[in-house]
């Protein structure tokens, strides 16, 4: 009999899962939008197509992703763009620019622009020291840096969720149900 419990506990414990998440963002960079396109488990999208659609779903466009996961698309007008990506085996990238951060990138003014000074006030200076070169170089160092904790902050909710914690509950509380039934039956047997 307790080659038979064995041999069904052995059965039914689990096995670890090949789960992960898609990895869908994008961002402004400089002139263009830079996105990023893979898998919560480090493994990136690779040589994939890209489709740019506007709000009303009409395509704006197309682009690829390099050998990182990595993608940029230069955007002709302030609307909201929406990027989309077959990974395969079921795994869809679907992210959305908004249309101010859109305008922005294009120097137009967003759709709600803000109200003007009132008389007597001076105006915020929104010009800045660097040269456009500058800026450029301090973007691109920028997000150098900030790829790589984007795919640990990926990783790290990947593996640290609801779902685990209440899963190794479920298995203490299970632990002490076996361990009650086994007292009992020794109980009862002796």
């Amino acid at each position: 009999m307790k080659r038979l419990l064995l041999i069904a506990a052995l059965a039914c414990a689990p096995l670890p899962a090949a789960a992960h998440k898609v990895i869908a963002g994008v961002f402004p960079s400089g002139e263009a939008i830079e996105g990023e396109l893979g898998f919560s488990n480090g493994d990136m999208a690779a040589d994939t197509e890209v489709v740019v659609t506007g709000p009303d779903g009409t395509e704006l466009g197309r682009t690829r992703t390099d050998a990182d996961g990595f993608f940029t698309y230069v955007p002709t007008t302030p609307v909201a763009h929406s990027f989309h990506a077959n990974l395969g085996a079921g795994h869809v990238a679907e992210v959305t620019m908004p249309a101010e951060d859109v305008a922005r990138i294009l120097g137009a003014a967003p759709p709600a622009a803000p109200a003007p000074a009132a008389p007597g006030e001076a105006p915020s200076p929104t010009g800045s020291a660097l040269g456009a070169a500058e800026r450029q170089a301090i973007a691109e160092a920028v997000r150098d840096e900030v790829r790589p904790l984007r795919r640990e902050i990926a990783a790290y909710r990947e593996h640290n969720d609801l779902q685990s914690i209440l899963g190794g509950i479920g298995y203490i509380v299970g632990l002490f149900g076996l361990g009650f039934y086994l007292a009992a039956r020794r109980k009862l047997a002796g």
